[in-house]
């Protein structure tokens, strides 16, 4: 058995978005916020290096709403008590006046592994 606790991990900043991530044997399970007005474009562009995000993400939203708007044009919003699923190409920002915080759990770069 292996636990950890979000609030003894130190957060990972990047302008308005910030996670803490709890590294168990063979998954990452990272919180993620979003604060108001935050914009994965604005906030974590430049940091990726990458046009939009290339990473996956699989997650559940705790809180607030975070609009996806994927590479091809479709959008979805997530709201609190909602999973999501993202591929890679995508670009997400916090909707209305509440921070978007979210749960998610990855294995490194396998997601989509056979």
């Amino acid at each position: 058995m292996q636990k950890a606790s979000f609030d003894e991990i130190a957060p990972d900043v990047h302008g308005k978005i910030s996670k803490r991530t709890a590294q168990l044997d063979g998954v990452d399970v990272t919180r993620v916020t979003f604060d108001v007005g935050a914009r994965w474009s604005v906030d974590l562009k430049e940091y990726a290096g990458t046009d939009s995000c290339v990473l996956p993400h699989v997650a559940l939203v705790l809180a607030g709403t975070l609009r996806v708007v994927m590479d091809d044009g479709s959008e979805e919003d997530f709201s609190a008590g909602q999973v999501m699923l993202l591929p890679p190409g995508h670009d997400a920002w916090t909707v209305g006046d509440v921070p978007c915080t979210f749960v998610e759990f990855s294995r490194g770069n396998d997601y989509y592994a056979a």
